[in-house]
């Protein structure tokens, strides 16, 4: 009995992993599609996309359109070999996303430790290990992004064990593991970067080791090959189309040299939206501190050296590169060099090098703790253990974006507590099927039917199989948003905040409002809504073989536009109301 308390005690990281893993995966199985999900860049893009794919039997399909921004090449959406993707083709979407999520984090444990295996062999991986890489998998980063983040230490894993290796037999292994590990990641966020980090990797090693290392070129082969395999569909559309995209009028914000300084340094200790860390809390503090302790004792040792190899400098001097190009980005000048060497890559942000941030900072918050777990003073030994699972609270408690575990927690309590409902919309009520599945039948409606979204994001239609001419992609053609500019011109003429917002960028193309800055609130009531008029060319969407607008407004001037009021719609299990318009 002692013995089995004994490694109990002694693996008591391991089982706090295990019981969040799964109190997790329980919550959000009991609570349901009644939990709280983040919508930007998220209901309303990637689980909208991969629930119409599957509607539509388009995972696997060639030469096929799919439903939505009029009609787009199926080639324009993820690819049906990464993980995320598959995930979606045999789950119900809500499943699939919570799966995505525990996957994220068994993902990253699994990467990391092999790492940790990688540098110290003699060593077996502890509770400083497991928690900081438990801290890394639960970063609340881009949900469709977060296996390609938590992946990254497996492939600096994979590249190093190629690497000591050499050209012997037992490295074919680590071969085939690195051309499937686009599985896992996304080129044109992830893996084109990967790739160049790799170019200067074996540039390093060229001039450190005096030979050019043969086994690191044969994996940018075959990493490259591997890329090129599992996502054709994207290299096919960025290479072999000639179609102009919205990518060649986007307009990214010029910045002056004082500008791109602070927007460095801004998001070097903020972060940004899609790679939220919350490093900024406590990660960031406790990196800074260590950082001025260990070099202040290299300079007093005069051990010059000692600040050059360390791998703690390395990884900061990694960071600084990382929000200095993100900075530079913003630059111009810059920006119109990259679209003339590489006329493809026009519009391509290649401040993304902002993505592989989090590993560097958690990376670099593991050193702080190991080397304080390997000192002789017990508070510092304590201490190595504390700061962790001081990291993993503020990570679930202070995340600014796409923290679904802590809003659905709150928001379930606050309904159990008070017997009402937060504001904000959950996941079911976003999406609304049977409230959907309702007003098609009412309308017999057929797939081949046009219709737009206003009050409410497009992604709610394409989720329930209604065709959209509107929606949110960053890559389709030029020609199309030009066709439906003009059925939003008249909004943009009275809203120069809107104009700028779609010429400029373009990828949410949506009907706006005249008045309002943004009507598309995922809440469950309108309050933000001043001004219930349709500001949009109802003749230009007739030219589209528009049919139906489907609204969460009744409007204002639907006899004025020529439009004929279909029915008003509401279900006991949505909070929305539906007001559909004909367009005869």
């Amino acid at each position: 009995m002692k013995g089995i308390t004994g490694k109990i005690a002694s693996g008591w990281y391991i089982w706090l992993i295990g019981i969040f893993i799964t109190a997790v995966f329980a919550m959000y199985m009991i609570v349901g599609e009644n939990s709280y999900i983040a919508v930007p860049d998220n209901l309303d893009l990637f689980v909208a996309q991969y629930q119409m794919m599957k509607n539509t039997g388009t995972f696997w399909a060639h030469g096929a359109d799919v439903p939505f921004l009029n009609g787009i090449s199926r080639d324009n959406l993820p690819g049906e070999f990464y993980l995320y993707s598959i995930l979606y083709m045999i789950f119900p979407a809500y499943v699939a996303y919570v799966l995505g999520y525990i996957l994220k984090i068994v993902i990253a444990l699994v990467s990391c430790l092999l790492l940790f295996k990688d540098f110290f062999p003699d060593e077996k991986p502890g509770d400083v290990a497991y928690l900081s890489a438990f801290a890394y998998g639960i970063l609340n980063l881009f949900p469709a992004f977060g296996i390609p983040f938590a992946s990254i230490p497996l492939v600096i894993y994979l590249l190093r064990r190629i690497y000591r290796i050499g050209l012997k037999r037992e490295v074919v292994k680590y071969y085939i593991l690195l051309f499937l590990y686009p599985v896992v990641s996304y080129f044109s966020y992830f893996g084109m970067f990967i790739l160049g980090y790799l170019v200067l990797a074996i540039i390093w090693r060229l001039i450190s080791d005096k030979k050019l290392s043969l086994s690191l070129c044969i994996s940018l082969i075959v990493l490259s090959a591997g890329f090129v395999i599992f996502e054709y569909r994207l290299f096919g559309t960025m290479l072999l189309s000639d179609e102009i995209t919205i990518r060649s009028s986007m307009k990214d914000a010029s910045m002056g040299i004082s500008e791109i300084i602070g927007e460095s340094f801004s998001v070097f200790k903020n972060g940004m939206m899609h790679a939220d860390d919350a490093h900024s809390y406590f990660v960031f503090p406790v990196c800074m501190i260590y950082l001025v302790f260990l070099n202040a004792g290299y300079a007093i040792k005069r051990d010059f050296k000692g600040i050059v190899h360390d791998i703690y400098n390395f990884f900061f001097v990694l960071l600084i590169f990382n929000s200095a190009v993100y900075g530079i980005y913003y630059s111009e000048a810059v920006r119109d060099f990259v679209a003339l060497v590489l006329p493809p890559l026009t519009g391509w942000q290649f401040n993304r090098t902002i993505f592989f941030s989090p590993f560097l900072w958690y990376g670099m918050f593991f050193i702080v703790c190991r080397r304080m777990a390997k000192r002789s003073n017990v508070l510092l030994r304590i201490s190595a253990r504390v700061l962790p699972v001081i990291a993993v609270f503020v990570i679930l408690l202070f995340s600014g974006h796409y923290n679904d575990m802590y809003d659905t927690a709150y928001g379930t309590a606050y309904r159990l507590k008070t017997g009402h409902e937060v504001d904000r919309l959950s996941y079911r009520e976003f999406y609304s099927t049977e409230l959907f599945d309702k007003i098609k039948s009412d309308l017999g409606y057929e797939e081949d039917e046009w219709a737009v979204a206003y009050g409410m994001h497009p992604a709610v239609l394409e989720y329930n199989g209604i065709s959209t001419l509107d929606g949110y992609l960053g890559f389709y053609s030029q020609e199309y948003k030009e066709k439906f500019r003009r059925v939003i011109a008249p909004a943009l003429d009275r809203k120069e905040n809107t104009r700028i917002y779609f010429d400029d960028w373009g990828a949410r193309c949506y009907l706006y409002s005249g008045t309002d800055d943004s009507i598309v609130m995922p809440t469950k009531s309108m309050a933000g809504v001043t001004d219930t008029n349709l500001y949009a060319d109802t003749e230009a969407l007739r030219e589209l073989s528009c049919k139906y607008i489907f609204s969460r407004i009744e409007l204002g001037n639907a006899k004025e536009k020529g439009l004929l009021s279909v029915g008003t719609y509401e279900d006991e299990s949505s909070p929305m109301t539906i007001y559909v318009y004909r367009l005869d």
